[in-house]
């Protein structure tokens, strides 16, 4: 066993937090037990490399900055958007470089890459990452209206204003007005 494959293993550890820690923002609107972090980032994954293949992107690329695009919370917690009158945005990047200080080379730049290239919002495919982010929340805010949590509008206006790609928009008008139940009846 070698130092790196110690590192790798300490963060895998360290990942497996996202599992536990809940999207709080959803506290404010009375949802009991929100998803987890983890559970909200495989849905930005796969909505990236759908938007992706959709807009004419890498979706592989895509999916893999949604992946590492909220890592940064085993640091910090996930801190709803009321915080940011008190506490100054923590640096995703600087979270990140402290994270992967210890990994493999590769394993390390490869990480700090996709959060770099997240974070610049420089390329289609991180755009696409982005839209995903956005994207599902809204899902999420649409089904838990559903289950009788009332006060979701903010985040489904917040999300509809930020979405940047087409297909992200006509994604989300779609899912403002089904059911999301409706796949079922595909």
């Amino acid at each position: 066993m070698t130092d790196d494959d110690e590192a790798l293993a300490a963060f895998g550890y360290e990942l497996g937090l996202l599992k536990r820690i809940r999207r709080s923002g959803w506290w404010h609107a009375g949802v009991r037990d929100p998803e987890s972090v983890a559970e909200h980032t495989m849905r930005v994954a796969q909505l990236a490399a759908v938007i992706a293949a959709e807009e004419g992107a890498d979706p592989a690329r895509a999916a893999f900055l949604g992946l590492w695009h909220d890592t940064q919370e085993t640091r910090t917690g996930d801190l709803p958007h009321t915080a940011t009158a008190y506490l100054a945005k923590p640096s995703p990047r600087q979270i990140t470089a402290d994270q992967t200080e210890r990994l493999p080379d590769r394993s390390r730049d490869a990480i700090r890459g996709a959060v770099e290239e997240y974070e610049s919002r420089q390329t289609l495919e991180a755009l696409c990452a982005k839209d995903a982010d956005k994207l599902e929340m809204l899902l999420q805010a649409v089904e838990y209206r559903d289950t009788g949590v009332r006060r979701v509008d903010g985040w489904i206006d917040s999300a509809r204003k930020d979405l940047k790609t087409e297909t992200g928009r006509r994604i989300a008008e779609a899912a403002i007005n089904i059911s999301p139940l409706s796949w079922r009846d595909r």
